[in-house]
């Protein structure tokens, strides 16, 4: 596979600045979700509309942000993988097996140096994995 060596930088426009990522997650059950990342993972929820006609969450976290949603379309579609990064990884593991080890990753259920450089274990429940890095 080739690939092209060209970037497109634009011309630097002050107007298009850009100071986070927020992904969405669908789940056939929101509860799923919450589970994840509020009861394991200590998000807060900064907003919640669960009569909607998509049941969705605004979850918050160290200063990020995650979309929730329930939409039983979407989630047997999209099964994304996201990377949270952290300054200490051995006490959020530490954390995370201790509170939620069913949710280690078989795969990577261990903080493991990676060739890249960077230290990585993940989670995985029935919608989303998360591998958590420090670099």
């Amino acid at each position: 596979m080739k690939v092209k060596n060209e970037l497109h930088h634009g011309d630097n426009n002050p107007n298009m600045n850009f100071s986070k990522l927020v992904p969405s997650v669908f789940y056939a059950d929101i509860a799923d979700g919450l589970k994840l990342f509020v009861d394991c993972l200590q998000f807060t929820v900064e907003h919640k509309d669960f009569n909607a006609s998509q049941p969705y969450c605004v979850l918050g976290k160290d200063g990020i942000r995650i979309m929730v949603f329930q939409d039983e379309q979407l989630a047997k579609a999209h099964y994304p993988e996201l990377r949270l990064e952290t300054n200490n990884i051995e006490e959020v593991y530490a954390d995370v097996s201790a509170s939620h080890s069913h949710l280690l990753h078989p795969n990577l259920n261990k903080v493991t140096n990676r060739p890249w450089g960077a230290k990585e274990f993940a989670i995985l429940d029935n919608q989303v994995g998360i591998r958590f890095q420090q670099w």
